[in-house]
């Protein structure tokens, strides 16, 4: 499943309601994991987020139609980013081609020598 780290404001409506705010990420999480998501964790921040959920999806699809349902609630507006650990990351570097390889290095000197 892939990862995604969403952080969230509160709107006007979920500052009115802020007492409820606990209960709401309660049943937001039974939803989502009964719908094959797991939400590893959700935190309430200070400064210029008011939350943060590391979340995992069964699907890009599944996690755009989850944030549609939380922002559609009228509580938050969100911001959705897509979260790699090291395996995936690894996959995802070896799909590169000459970013800093030790081959390329050679390569390098040489056309910025001519740049000279």
């Amino acid at each position: 499943m892939a990862t995604y780290v969403v952080l969230y404001k509160f709107t006007t409506e979920g500052a009115k309601n802020i007492r409820e705010t606990i209960k709401r990420a309660g049943r937001i999480r039974q939803q989502n994991a009964r719908v094959g998501f797991k939400i590893r964790d959700v935190f309430w921040l200070q400064g210029q987020y008011d939350m943060i959920a590391i979340v995992e999806a069964p699907s890009e699809e599944a996690m755009m139609g989850a944030m549609l349902n939380v922002v559609a609630a009228g509580n938050v507006s969100s911001m959705t980013m897509r979260a790699f650990d090291s395996m995936e990351m690894s996959r995802v570097l070896a799909q590169t081609v000459g970013l800093g390889d030790e081959d390329d290095r050679p390569a390098r000197k040489k056309a910025a020598a001519k740049k000279r």
